[in-house]
C-alpha cells in the first residue's frame, strides 16, 4: 500500500498540514489549449473557475431528465433524502441513468479543460445532482472532497476535480456553494475515526471529515468566504481539496446543480486509507476507462 501522505481520521487531534501535490498538472498552455495562462493562474491561486453562460441550451433538457429520474429511481440507494424531511437531497450516479447527463460531462467544451488541469486522461469517478428545495434544502458542512475520497475511497493524491452546471439561478439566498479561495493549498487532517458504512449517514448529514470551528477560524484568519452565484447554464470547476460548503436554502427559489468528479487515470484509488472497505460503486466508480468526448 502507498504511504499515507494525507492522514486523517486516525484517532488523534486535528491539524493543518502542507499540501504536497501540484494544483495544475498540465504545464504551460499552447494556442490550442482551452484554458489560457490567466485562467490557470486563477485556478492555481484560488482553486476554482467560473464560466458564465457556458451551456444554457442544455439546462431545460437536463432538468426534464432529472424529473424523470426522480420518479424512476424511487426507492434506490442512489436517491438520498434530506436529514430532517423526505425532500430529495441528492441523486447519485445520474450518468448511469441518463445519456443526456453522461453526454454533458463528455462535452467537447468540458472534457478538454479537465484533461488540461489534471495533465492526463481522466475517468468519471462520480456524478450527482444536488437539489435544494425552496425553504427546506439543508446545508452542507465545510469539507474537502479529497479528504473523504482519500480516507473512504483510497484516492492517493490530489489529482481530481469536480465540474458542475447550474440548472437554475444560484443566488446568495437559495443555498449557493461557498468556497474559501486558496484553502486548497493546505490540508486539514480531521479528528475521529470512520465507522462502518459511514456513507449511509454522511450523505444525509456529514459529521466526519468536517473541520472543527477552531480550525476553520485559523483558516479564515487570512482568507475570505466567497459565494458562487450565477445564471442557469453557468459551469464551475473546483479543485478536489478546496474547502467548500453551503448554507440552508431559506428562499422561495430552489437550487439545483448537476456535477461530475473527474480523477486522473494515473491516480486510481487503492485500499481506503481510513475505512474498512471502499464505498459502493455509485459513489466511487472502479471503471477506470478514460472518458471520451461525446
Amino acid at each position: 500500500m502507498t504511504d499515507d501522505l494525507y492522514p486523517s481520521r486516525v484517532g488523534g487531534g486535528e491539524q493543518i498540514i502542507p499540501r504536497l501535490d501540484p494544483m495544475v498538472y498540465g504545464g504551460s498552455p499552447s494556442q490550442e489549449s482551452p484554458l489560457n495562462r490567466g485562467q490557470l493562474d486563477h485556478y492555481e491561486k484560488n482553486g476554482y473557475l467560473v464560466f458564465p453562460d457556458f451551456l444554457p441550451e442544455l439546462v431545460q433538457p437536463l432538468r426534464t431528465e432529472i424529473g424523470r429520474m426522480r420518479s424512476e429511481l424511487a426507492g434506490r440507494e442512489e436517491l438520498v433524502r434530506e436529514p430532517e424531511n423526505d425532500e430529495l437531497r441528492t441523486i447519485f450516479n445520474p450518468c448511469r441513468f441518463s445519456p443526456q447527463i453522461d453526454a454533458l460531462f463528455r462535452h467537447p467544451k468540458v472534457l478538454p479543460m479537465v484533461r488540461q488541469l489534471l495533465g492526463s486522461e481522466v475517468y468519471m469517478m462520480q456524478s450527482r445532482v444536488n437539489n435544494k428545495p425552496a425553504f427546506r434544502g439543508r446545508s452542507f458542512a465545510w469539507h474537502s472532497d479529497f479528504e473523504t475520497w482519500h480516507v473512504e475511497d483510497g484516492m492517493p493524491r490530489m489529482r481530481a476535480l469536480t465540474a458542475w452546471l447550474m440548472l437554475n439561478e444560484n443566488t446568495h439566498y437559495n443555498g449557493p456553494l461557498y468556497v474559501i479561495p486558496g484553502s486548497h493549498q493546505l490540508y486539514v487532517s480531521c479528528c475521529g475515526r470512520t465507522g462502518e458504512d459511514n456513507y449511509k449517514s454522511s450523505l444525509r448529514q456529514q459529521t466526519l471529515g468536517v473541520p472543527q470551528p477552531e480550525t476553520m477560524s485559523e483558516i479564515l484568519r487570512e482568507r475570505e468566504i466567497h459565494a458562487i452565484t450565477g445564471t442557469p447554464g453557468t459551469l464551475v470547476i473546483h479543485e478536489c481539496n478546496l474547502l467548500h460548503g453551503s448554507p440552508d436554502n431559506i428562499s422561495g427559489d430552489p437550487r439545483q446543480v448537476v456535477m461530475c468528479v473527474y480523477n486522473s487515470v494515473e491516480n486510481r484509488p487503492q485500499a481506503p486509507f481510513g475505512a474498512e472497505r471502499q464505498r459502493p460503486q455509485f459513489l466511487s466508480s472502479r471503471d477506470f476507462t478514460p472518458a471520451a468526448v461525446a
